[in-house]
């Protein structure tokens, strides 16, 4: 195993600090700060995609070596991180960001260490490269093998949660990728701190320190600059709000696996247990509000409205909780606001949580899959039959029976971490892991077949 060596703190970021940007009108300073910014972004996508055959080329036991370091490393040096932290922290809060988006930027020491349980975790996983995923022989003789491969090099663009830094790097490096990251620039400073210990880890185990950068710029521009990278970059994930998302699959000239936001719902039942469905939504909705997977939407059937509804107002109020629900729901929860259709489909980030009242197990699918971002979504219930058609007929990455959706995540999955959460179909789908970083390729073997 690597043994890190004490020294001097790594401090290098990726590529040079680019300029920020301003109001004033263009110059032609500006165009030379662009042409450099072009060069700097390319310079880092270049140097990084020239790794990855590096990346390529390493034993499981050499991957495991450096994430079980940069782990080490994350926990020796987190009062190093916490200090870069707390100044993004403290530009945030007088920027008047949001509680629950403060709260995915925060690190703590138990969140930094969380952080290095991942690593590990990642590092204790098979290593899927090299796995025959089928194999067979043609009439002709020709043995043909259906092998994963890495992706090559991945590029991530993410907003306002540092912990993704670390998560990113130790997928994409397991499964055999060299990786880019462009983080937010509230998250900046911290980034940058992780960024130069993973960094520092790679070159402390004799590895090329190339695969994972980060281009430590606020500019917006260089975002766009990463997004046309397609010499360089074979996939590009994006991991935040529904802007950033959005943007990247429209503007990107890079493949993307498009990850989504997550207005995810809970459904409770007629034949719900109500102490259960108290719980459930509590959890789902207040755990931790500024996350993809925290429930944004409730659905009740009328038959337990008058039962249920005053139970999860108590539960609500007591949590300053915000419910915007519709005609139906209102004369159960006196303190509530009047619904709009904009409500139902809203990713709050917020002590805010809609309700509508439904008819039938048949509406409330009905209403799930028309205002859900395909992410997670769940149904309280004792009604096996009712459990079953929620799980065939609701349209989301994630579908649970009795669980809180704040499951749906890499490392509740046993996956070590995730890269985010996919809601598209294709390749991937649900939280990311090792297996979705990578692709496949055939290997076939003959003994002189010519085609006739």
């Amino acid at each position: 195993m690597c043994t890190i060596k004490e020294g001097k703190e790594g401090t290098e970021a990726a590529g040079k600090d680019l300029p920020e940007c301003g109001s004033r009108k263009e110059t032609a300073m500006d165009h030379r700060e662009e042409t450099t910014q072009r060069q700097s972004v390319e310079e880092i996508c270049r140097a990084t995609a020239a790794a990855r055959y590096d990346v390529q080329r390493l034993t499981a036991q050499q991957k495991n070596e450096v994430l079980c370091a940069a782990a080490d490393l994350l926990v020796e040096q987190a009062e190093t991180i916490l200090r870069a932290n707390q100044e993004d922290v403290k530009q945030a809060v007088a920027g008047g960001m949001k509680e629950g988006l403060v709260d995915r930027l925060t690190l703590t020491k138990e969140r930094i260490g969380q952080m290095a349980e991942g690593l590990r975790q990642v590092a204790q996983l098979p290593d899927p490269v090299g796995e025959i995923l089928e194999s067979f022989e043609r009439p002709n003789g020709l043995q043909i093998r259906k092998v994963r491969v890495p992706l090559g090099v991945i590029g991530m663009i993410y907003e306002s949660r540092p912990n993704v830094t670390a998560d990113a790097f130790a997928l994409c490096f397991k499964a055999g990728n060299a990786v880019v990251l462009k983080g937010g620039s509230d998250a900046l400073q911290s980034n940058q701190a992780i960024t130069a210990l993973l960094r520092r880890a790679l070159r402390e185990c004799g590895q090329n320190e190339d695969a994972v950068q980060l281009i430590a710029t606020a500019q917006r521009s260089a975002t766009q600059e990463f997004m046309q990278m397609r010499d360089y970059i074979d996939v590009l994930i994006p991991r935040g709000g529904a802007g950033l998302i959005r943007a990247v699959v429209t503007q990107s000239q890079v493949p993307v696996i498009e990850t989504g936001t997550g207005n995810c719902h809970i459904y409770v039942d007629k034949d719900a247990d109500p102490e259960m469905a108290v719980a459930i939504v509590t959890n789902a909705k207040t755990q931790r509000i500024g996350v993809c997977n925290a429930a944004e939407s409730l659905v009740v059937h009328e038959a337990v409205k008058e039962s249920f509804l005053p139970l999860l107002a108590a539960a609500m109020e007591e949590r300053h909780v915000e419910l915007r629900a519709d005609e139906a729901s209102r004369p159960y929860l006196p303190l509530s606001l009047a619904a709009t259709q904009e409500d139902f489909g809203t990713e709050y980030l917020d002590y805010i949580l809609s309700v509508k009242t439904v008819s039938s197990l048949e509406e409330a699918i009905a209403h799930i899959n028309r205002y859900n971002t395909g992410h997670s979504d769940c149904i309280v219930t004792r009604n096996q039959e009712s459990a079953q058609k929620f799980l065939q007929e609701v349209d989301s990455a994630c579908v649970y029976v009795n669980a809180s959706t704040r499951f749906t995540d890499g490392f509740e999955f046993g996956f070590g971490a995730e890269i985010g959460i996919s809601t598209q179909k294709l390749h991937a789908r649900g939280p990311m892991g090792l297996r979705e970083l990578t692709s496949y390729k055939y290997e076939i073997t003959g003994n002189g077949q010519v085609r006739g």
